[in-house]
């Protein structure tokens, strides 16, 4: 009984020792691996594919530990000891997930949707943007980010942010600009003012030289996209909303930019504002393409909103005789620009419209 004992006793830690001794046995993982199922077969026979050395012991470890979570997961290194790829699988650490912040949209709608996609306080995300960003709006681009899940609200801004001003330093330097917080204010305000408005990326530099055109002659910018600021982003802008709106974005009531940027934006928008066309336009209007006719005085302007509006009163007419075809064009007018007429009746010549 005794030897019986001591055998098994042998056997229990050779075992034990050769445990240890596989746990301790280097991994080469990929640095970027992705977790598109919690199901432990199906992770160990994706690591399998990718030429990682894992089994059945892997295998048996793995259940016993917390189930991993779908995502990206950062190992950073292309060799680790078994243990530690184990434990960094079913844990947070160095887990992240890829986010895009649209261009165009708002800090407040755009920190509510990290917040759903994190799991985070969106509360906790606004307060931490307002301690971090020196911009009120605009203090993140917009582009694509890969955040780690296991950062706090107040961590994740501040990554978010510092990226964001290490790249408006090298937009600056490039433009031969020394980057200044308060005048580069003045750059993303210009930039989102395009976003909003341009039909396309490739509009964008006339959209900024009727911006800066309008600006040298002390005209009112008169455009919609400045009232889709903040929780008002995706509202359509109405005659009542320019009459009732006092604050500075109300570009068809105050001269010349808002206080703010309006949204966050894309580097194209801050390439447009840093460089835009040599034109001599003061108004543009969205044609039936959905892209956007230039004018550079008010006569050639009014003639095409007239002929739209012509367009859609004869488009309604044709739906109300024929109620089950629609015109091509829907039947519904288009989106009206901040540089178009108001709905009431159109300004005479000399005004700034």
């Amino acid at each position: 009984m005794l030897r019986l004992i001591n055998r098994l006793e042998t056997i229990i830690l050779v075992l034990l020792l050769s445990f240890l001794y596989y746990l301790s046995l280097p991994v080469h993982p990929p640095k970027n691996l992705q977790i598109s199922d919690s199901s432990i077969d199906s992770i160990i026979s994706k690591l399998q594919k990718q030429g990682v050395e894992v089994g059945v012991i892997d295998r048996l470890i793995l259940r016993r530990m917390p189930p991993p979570k779908r995502g990206w997961l950062y190992l950073g290194r292309s060799t680790m000891d078994r243990l530690e790829f184990l434990r960094t699988i079913g844990s947070d650490r160095g887990r992240f997930k890829a986010v895009t912040l649209i261009p165009g949209e708002t800090t407040v709608i755009f920190l509510g949707q990290l917040a759903k996609a994190l799991d985070k306080n969106a509360t906790k995300l606004r307060q931490a943007y307002r301690k971090s960003s020196p911009y009120p709006e605009g203090g993140i681009l917009a582009e694509s980010y890969n955040i780690p899940l296991d950062y706090s609200e107040s961590k994740i801004i501040s990554y978010l942010v510092n990226l964001s001003q290490k790249r408006y330093r090298k937009l600056a330097a490039d433009a031969n600009l020394s980057y200044d917080p308060k005048s580069w204010q003045r750059i993303l305000t210009i930039a989102s003012i395009i976003q909003k408005e341009a039909a396309d990326r490739r509009e964008m530099p006339r959209v900024a030289s009727v911006i800066y055109n309008r600006l040298a002659k002390h005209m009112r910018l008169q455009m919609d996209g400045t009232l889709n600021y903040g929780p008002y982003s995706h509202v359509r802008v109405t005659p009542e909303r320019i009459r009732e709106d006092n604050s500075t974005y109300n570009t068809y009531k105050h001269r010349g930019l808002p206080k703010a940027p309006v949204c966050n934006v894309s580097t194209t928008a801050i390439e447009a504002a840093l460089h835009p066309a040599k034109t001599d336009y003061l108004y543009f209007f969205r044609n039936n393409r959905g892209k956007h006719d230039f004018f550079k005085n008010y006569k050639a302007h009014l003639k095409e909103v007239r002929k739209k509006r012509r367009q859609i009163k004869k488009a309604h007419k044709e739906k109300k005789r024929n109620p089950t075809r629609l015109p091509k064009d829907g039947g519904n007018p288009p989106a009206r620009k901040a540089t178009d007429p108001p709905a009431a009746a159109p300004s005479a010549p000399g005004k700034n419209r």
